[in-house]
């Protein structure tokens, strides 16, 4: 099954107003003393996760095309059964449940369509700072502020000038070693401490020029990102500089990767040997 340019386009949009009515009860919920478990993974999940991921079950199900959904708050379901799937949703209803926690704003609704391996939309919202990115392969990526027109947004060349690199980096102030190493062999560099997803996003819209991933996280967190980076002229790859690949294996953890605009520079030199 082909989806053709505009079902595809149709699709983005619709996506895009289902991110924003889980962004909308996200923001309700910010707003009270909402719930907090532990997952068996040892991570948080809230009430605003668990509402955000019913309302874009409910509305992505309800869509004619009926893909099916994958999203961080479901069941797991077995490869048997998705190997063979050829288009499906890819949803991380609130990525940044920590940020979320936190109250910084920088938490966001992910939801992306997948066709054979490969994200071919992918929508970011952050409801509190009223901001989306979204991206459809072959028609570009956008940023939209409020109720402003969308702007195109494109990577850019990475500067050559020392100290000029821009590196989107988490707020956790724990790095790990393997993450220092890099940050130590790629020299003096600015830095933009960022939540969620919106991390690729910067590399996206040229505000950054990487941001590299050395631990631990799921195919929902990156998918969406993916999408809009691509079709701002960007990757994101694992450690081998290989794009990352969807739905693929039993496990649906991504192996370490890089988001970077500039595909002349070889950002692979930085990693340590343990990452490369």
């Amino acid at each position: 099954m082909l989806l053709d340019p505009e079902t595809t386009k149709r699709l983005t949009q619709q996506a895009l107003t289902i991110a924003r009515a889980a962004g909308q009860r996200i923001t309700e919920v910010y707003e009270t003393d909402y719930t907090v478990a532990i997952k068996p993974d040892n991570t948080p999940v809230t009430t605003a996760d668990l509402e955000a991921h019913n309302i874009i079950l409910d509305a992505l199900s309800a869509l004619p095309e009926a893909f099916p959904v994958i999203s961080e708050e479901s069941e797991q379901v077995p490869y048997a059964v998705r190997h063979n799937w050829t288009h499906y949703w890819l949803v991380d209803p609130l990525d940044g449940t920590r940020e979320f926690m936190r109250r910084n704003g920088e938490f966001s609704v992910n939801i992306a369509l997948i066709a054979n391996g490969q994200p071919i939309l992918g929508v970011v919202t952050a409801p509190v700072m009223d901001l989306c990115y979204y991206g459809t392969r072959g028609q570009g990526a956008w940023k939209q502020i409020g109720n402003q027109k969308p702007e195109s947004i494109h990577v850019r060349p990475a500067p050559s000038g020392e100290g000029e690199l821009t590196v989107a980096r988490s707020r956790c102030p724990v790095v790990s070693e393997r993450l220092q190493a890099f940050l130590d062999k790629l020299g003096a560099h600015n830095e933009v401490p960022m939540g969620s997803s919106l991390k690729s996003c910067l590399v996206a819209e040229g505000a950054a020029d990487l941001y590299v991933r050395l631990g631990p996280t799921s195919e929902w967190d990156t998918a969406a990102a993916q999408c809009i980076v691509e079709e701002a002229g960007g990757h994101i790859t694992d450690t081998n500089l290989r794009d990352l690949k969807y739905n693929t294996q039993e496990s649906l953890l991504n192996p370490h990767f890089m988001v970077f605009g500039d595909e002349t520079h070889n950002w692979r030199e930085y990693l340590p040997a343990e990452s490369a």
